[in-house]
């Protein structure tokens, strides 16, 4: 009993130092949301980083492909607004207006209530994976505010908060731009990291056949999340599908 009583001592003495290092962690990274100012100088901004990746390639993009991470698999219809989210052994094909479609599991079709967590679980990833492919082209998104916020460096960063959309509203992001108003970083206040002012890297940007850019790795220092297998067309044929895919919807 007593060596018993020991173990579960010292066991409960670990999480609460782990607890404490964690919380003394959080609380070193953690930096406040900037106040913003000069909005109109900041739209400006934000048109400037869109010219230098060519928001109007992006708009005529067609069908983008990409895998997330080594996680989930995405074929993205622009044009209508569809997408194939593969998630495993899951398949969801996803009209994005309206939040609908049809789920698959190894081939065989889900109805029910699996079918909507299927589509529910395909939303949420579609959000957060698709926001790190083209977040930049979404600084104009209906409930964005956009404002000027002086770096230490004396330049300028461009503070995008989000008062509506996806499915974590109210999250804000400074991106700071190169010489070229490419984006190079951004800070994150985001509700599932737990501290505010996290840094990731935009980089290794390709060039799809439109003109549009997008950028294929994010260092967030402690993981990487990388873009792999991006490809993009007029049809779906062009990037190696089946031109039926989306016929379900």
């Amino acid at each position: 009993m007593k060596l018993a009583k020991k173990i579960l001592i010292g066991i409960i003495a670990l999480i609460l130092l782990l607890f404490i290092a964690g919380v003394v962690f959080i609380k070193s990274k953690n930096q406040p949301l900037p106040v913003g100012s000069n909005p109109e100088v900041a739209d400006q901004l934000a048109n400037d980083m869109l010219v230098a990746l060519d928001k109007p390639g992006f708009d005529s993009t067609h069908y983008i492909k990409w895998d997330f991470a080594g996680r989930n698999q995405y074929v993205w219809d622009k044009v209508k607004n569809y997408a194939e989210i593969t998630m495993g052994y899951d398949i969801v094909l996803l009209n994005l207006n309206e939040i609908t479609g049809k789920a698959y599991n190894r081939g065989i079709e889900i109805v029910g209530p699996a079918k909507d967590e299927l589509i529910q679980k395909a939303w949420t990833n579609w959000c957060n994976d698709s926001f790190w492919l083209i977040a930049p082209y979404k600084v104009f998104d209906p409930g964005t505010n956009r404002s000027i916020v002086d770096l230490e460096d004396g330049k300028k960063g461009l503070l995008v908060s989000y008062a509506s959309g996806g499915v974590t509203p109210g999250d804000s992001y400074l991106w700071i731009l190169n010489s070229n108003n490419v984006p190079g970083q951004w800070k994150m206040w985001v509700s599932n990291i737990p501290w505010g002012g996290a840094v990731s890297t935009w980089e290794d940007w390709i060039t799809l056949y439109s003109g549009a850019k997008i950028a294929t790795k994010h260092n967030l220092g402690i993981i990487q999340v990388i873009i792999s297998d991006l490809m993009a067309g007029e049809d779906l044929s062009a990037i190696g599908l089946d031109t039926n895919i989306f016929d379900p919807l």
